[in-house]
């Protein structure tokens, strides 16, 4: 049973979510739960203005009886567990329609959906603060009041000005000046965009003066510059791929392959080694088929290699070697632990 910590009367709404072709959840303000229905052996009366012993008067000098009318019974009540939100669909919805820019004739015309704050609650099965959240995650802003995702060539357009301007001014790359910014870039982008940008790829923060910088994120511009560079190739040559992409990033920034983790996996068994994209978000919510489209890419995975794209499976308390342990088999190759699939993959 789940206990609230709260009495009910004063507890936030519960939301049962799910369209026709889905399994319900349950949702709070900030979690979700999976609903089963489970039976019990002591039966369940329902009684209309029933009352706690909390709610009876305990100065009562006698006890009375208080005669009640049942309205009805249950064998079997709701189970919740807790579950991970489903946020796959939160992007793909929005991806339906990325925003290209103010000049867009696409942007124009209705030809896909725009979604509000409340077409996501009502279609995604998760909590408010867990959608929220995941709105950050993947970068999204609202535009006239409909939550859009940057198109990303549009997106790499806006980081370009921004890097390039921090360029030419000789700033810090920790302090980056939002006024001067919004200045310079606001004939060339909105300057809603423009502080978007700033806000996707640094942390913002106020001087003693009051002034707004904001401290650029070094991984984060690396990452995206990667995948600009990866997007059109098959494969890359590991070494030529390095050397290119450490001369795309901004001066002064180091390009890590942990920076790639979840987008890019590097191939060690071709010669010369080779590097491609694969995007965690591009791959099954459900835990089983994550894993099979896993080992139909790659029949054997270290788990180094294999962490970032199972990570987000992880249910709570859960780790990546219990995953591991119910979905693969472990064995030793060149004195190396290696994970197959527990089944054949067509």
């Amino acid at each position: 049973m789940l206990e609230f910590s709260h009495p009910y009367s004063s507890s936030p709404p519960l939301v049962i979510r799910g369209e026709k072709d889905e399994q319900a959840v349950l949702c709070s303000k900030d979690k979700t739960y999976d609903m089963k229905i489970a039976d019990t052996s002591n039966m369940l009366l329902f009684i209309p203005g029933c009352k706690t012993p909390e709610q009876l008067n305990a100065d009562q000098a006698s006890c009375n009886v208080i005669h009640s009318k049942i309205a009805g019974f249950s064998n079997n009540y709701w189970e919740l567990r807790r579950c991970r939100p489903k946020l796959k669909k939160l992007r793909k919805l929005l991806m339906e329609d990325p925003y290209e820019g103010p000049d867009s004739r696409k942007d124009q015309t209705l030809t896909f959906s725009k979604y509000t704050t409340e077409d996501l609650l009502s279609l995604i099965q998760a909590s408010e603060e867990e959608i929220l959240h995941q709105l950050q995650v993947i970068d999204a802003c609202k535009i006239e009041g409909f939550w859009r995702i940057l198109e990303f060539d549009y997106e790499m357009k806006l980081l370009n000005h921004v890097t390039q301007l921090i360029d030419s001014e000789s700033w810090s790359l920790s302090k980056v000046p939002l006024r001067t910014c919004l200045e310079e870039l606001g004939s060339l982008e909105p300057r809603e965009m423009i502080e978007h940008t700033l806000l996707s790829y640094g942390r913002k923060y106020i001087d003693d003066a009051g002034e707004v910088y904001f401290e650029m994120h070094e991984d984060k511009i690396c990452r995206a510059i990667a995948q600009m560079l990866l997007q059109n190739a098959v494969k890359f040559n590991l070494s030529e791929f390095h050397e290119v992409w450490q001369q795309s990033v901004p001066e002064g920034m180091t390009t890590r392959l942990v920076q790639l983790k979840g987008l890019a996996l590097v191939d060690k068994s071709s010669r010369p080694e080779t590097i491609f994209l694969l995007k965690v978000e591009d791959l099954p919510e459900d835990n089983q088929e994550r894993f099979n489209s896993l080992f139909s890419i790659r029949e054997k995975w270290t788990e180094e290699d294999i962490t970032p794209y199972i990570q987000d499976l992880c249910a709570e308390k859960q780790t990546v070697g219990a995953l591991l342990t119910k979905y693969a088999r472990s064995s030793m190759q060149n004195g190396v632990k290696v994970y197959n699939s527990r089944r054949p993959i067509s």
